[in-house]
Order: structure tokens, then C-alpha cells, then sequence
């Protein structure tokens, strides 16, 4: 089992970027898969990105080419790198983590969630 604690999120305007980051202790990190979801009320968790054991990638559609994940293996971290941010990006953004190395896109597959950061969008 890994424990998982997001910072980074707050309030942005339309075309700005934040920075998300995800650290984790306990597990053997370099094995994990580790992606980013986020939520709206009343809507599912949906997956942003995620990043694969031996370094593969994969992004949503609706946020390929803005946003970006990366990991740093040494310091047991995951990041979200969020440009060009727009409103409808607003949501809760959790971090989640499998020692699968590679998870579905669908959150209930994945066995470990951070408590969630806030993002908002202003127009």
C-alpha cells in the first residue's frame, strides 16, 4: 500500500497553469502505476493522465496537448503540469496510484487515492 498527498491546486485564470504535485510514501514507487483523476459534483472520477511502470504515458483527450505527467522516481513523486487551464477544467484532482504498473482508465481499478486538491478556473 502506498499513502498519497496532492498540493498545488487553487484559483487560476482562463489560460494560466498550475502545477500539481502527488507525494507518496510506503511501496516500492518505481513500480507503480500512478495516474491523475478529477471530479465534479455529481459526476464520476474521470482519468486525466497516467503514468505507466517502465514509462509509458496516456492522457484524456479533452486535456492532451495542455497538460502533462511526469514522475521522479527518486523522490516518489508525481506531477501534473496544467497550461492553458480553462474553466471546465475546474474540479477536484486527485492522485492515484497502483502496484500494477498499469491501470484501466477507470478509477475503480485503482487500489490507493490521495484526499483530493481543489482546482478552480475563473473566465
Amino acid at each position: 500500500q502506498v499513502q498519497l498527498v496532492e498540493s498545488g491546486g487553487g484559483l487560476v485564470q482562463a489560460g494560466g497553469s498550475l502545477r500539481l504535485s502527488c507525494a507518496a510514501s510506503g511501496g516500492t514507487f518505481s513500480n507503480y502505476a500512478m495516474g491523475w483523476f478529477r471530479q465534479a459534483p455529481g459526476k464520476e472520477r474521470e482519468f486525466v493522465a497516467g503514468s505507466w511502470r517502465g514509462g509509458g504515458t496516456a492522457y484524456a483527450d479533452s486535456v492532451k496537448g495542455r497538460f502533462s505527467i511526469s514522475r521522479d522516481n527518486t523522490k516518489k513523486s508525481v506531477y501534473l503540469q496544467m497550461n492553458s487551464l480553462k474553466p471546465e477544467d475546474t474540479e477536484i484532482y486527485y492522485c492515484a496510484g497502483d502496484s500494477a504498473g498499469w491501470r484501466p482508465r477507470t478509477s475503480q481499478t485503482w487500489s490507493n487515492w490521495g484526499q483530493g486538491t481543489q482546482v478552480t478556473v475563473s473566465s
